[in-house]
């Protein structure tokens, strides 16, 4: 295996397999073109497909894509971004269409090679690029998701790490660069009030729900492959609970922080069916791709625990599905009531007590709610939420800030295989052995047994009630 060479360690080229895909067409060529606008593009970008295009085709699809994107305010960094086009068509299953990048990528000797296809063909093109001699000195972007279960995302660990060293490794999670999730980690470790009440003694539970008002959108098929667990919860949210879940690191530096992530979600205990709640929206299987019998969740919430001396016994409830009432993604970290019920309205058990509220999504903000007396003689009062913090100016959007730090070899965002294949074993075991997908009207929060799971612990926060608590 060979490690990245020269001076800075920055990319050369960039080599942007499934070039012709959705992906492409909606976040790359639009955050290749957010870059261009910083002067942050200054290298030849190298599409790879299996259609048969022209390269003047190729430059129309992406000034469409960026044109569908937004105005164009800024048409030199459009061109920048067309002049920097290459095309090279084939089928990856050809060693010729390697033979054929290399001689495309000319003397470029560090190229990032993104792979924004299916899942099914990383191993293929992995080995071909090892093969064709265009790994050494190079690194390779992975989209999400990696593997499918524990036993695929070992075997994709092992054939990546086969060819390219691990820290020549990108495995891209667009949630992880999200402004929101980042300061999740920052709200964390620059506030010191936080530290004594962040654990066991003072908060009774955790509750994560990344909701959407939407369905499959035309992609029944892979949602066939993946359902709501894989594609949602294993990673997007799972990352979520470890950065509010785990302990200091040792040292600044992004090493530190994937070690105790890493450490959160080998913390976890595997689930068990008892602990998950699966939905399907009503006509989920009349969608295009979908099988007629299917019983792939759109929904699913889980009761988690999480085995380490901060976390003992607190439960933290994850919810996900299309279809909900709206389209959110929020965080509640409900605090223990009082252990003496000084005033005649003071909380009876913990579901009523005071929370700090993560938005991440459609807006970001961070809040806690907390009890402020009425105004007269009686003591009594109401719970209200204070606002710590509200949306800022939009910074990079995540694509645009996640390839930047590839080609440049920042690993800070990115997601370690040994945090993969533990995230896995959480979910393994109710991969097959779990129970039934519940039909759940579209527009609803869910199917009422989700309501069933947390009843021990209160009750769901929806997203979008009302700033004090209307739980």
């Amino acid at each position: 295996m060979a490690t990245l060479g020269g001076e800075t360690g920055r990319s050369d080229a960039l080599v942007l397999f499934g070039v012709t895909g959705d992906l492409a067409r909606k976040m790359i060529f639009p955050a290749l073109y957010a870059m261009a606008k910083r002067h942050a593009l200054d290298v030849p970008v190298i599409g790879v497909a299996s259609s048969n295009l022209t390269l003047a085709q190729l430059r129309d699809r992406a000034k469409a894509a960026i044109e569908a994107s937004g105005a164009v305010d800024d048409v030199p960094a459009l061109d920048r971004v067309l002049a920097s086009l290459r095309y090279v068509g084939g089928d990856y299953n050809d060693p010729g269409t390697f033979t054929a990048l290399k001689k495309a990528l000319g003397d470029a000797r560090h190229p990032a090679h993104y792979l924004a296809i299916p899942p099914g063909l990383f191993p293929k093109v992995i080995e071909s690029l090892g093969a064709a001699g265009l790994a050494s000195g190079a690194r390779v972007i992975v989209e999400k998701p990696f593997g499918r279960d524990l036993a695929s995302a070992r075997e994709l660990g092992r054939v990546a790490r086969t060819v390219f060293p691990e820290d020549s490794i990108f495995r891209i999670d667009h949630f992880l660069a999200k402004e929101a999730i980042m300061n999740l980690l920052y709200f964390r470790f620059a506030n010191s009030f936080l530290e004594p009440i962040w654990n066991r003694n003072y908060v009774s539970s955790v509750q994560v729900t990344l909701a959407e008002d939407f369905g499959v959108e035309g992609r029944g098929a892979f949602y066939e492959t993946a359902g709501c667990l894989r594609d949602v919860i294993q990673n997007h949210l799972f990352q979520i609970v470890a950065l509010l879940a785990m302990e200091p690191p040792p040292y600044r530096g992004f090493e530190a922080a994937h070690g105790e992530t890493a450490d959160i979600l080998r913390a976890m205990r595997p689930l068990v069916r008892e602990d998950v709640v699966r939905g399907q929206y009503a006509g989920y299987r009349n969608e295009a791709g979908v099988a007629k019998d299917s019983d792939v969740e759109t929904f699913c919430a889980l009761r988690l625990f999480i085995d380490s001396w901060r976390w003992d016994g607190v439960p933290w409830y994850l919810r996900s599905g299309k279809y909900l009432a709206t389209t959110a993604a929020e965080v509640i970290v409900r605090l223990k009531a009082p252990p003496q019920r000084m005033f005649a309205d003071s909380p009876i058990s913990d579901s009523d007590a005071n929370y700090l509220r993560f938005r991440l999504s459609p807006n970001s903000a961070i809040a806690l709610a907390a009890r402020v007396k009425r105004t007269g003689k009686d003591f009594v009062g109401d719970q209200r939420e204070l606002d710590l913090a509200d949306e800022q100016p939009r910074g990079e959007a995540p694509y645009e800030r996640l390839l930047g730090d590839a080609m440049a070899g920042n690993e800070a965002l990115f997601t370690r295989e040994d945090a993969v294949e533990a995230a896995w074993s959480v979910v393994d075991p109710v991969l097959v052995d779990h129970p039934r997908s519940i039909p759940y009207e579209r527009g609803s929060w869910g199917p009422p047994e989700a309501d069933a799971l947390i009843r021990g612990d209160g009750r769901w926060r929806n997203p979008g009630a009302a700033d004090a608590d209307a739980g």
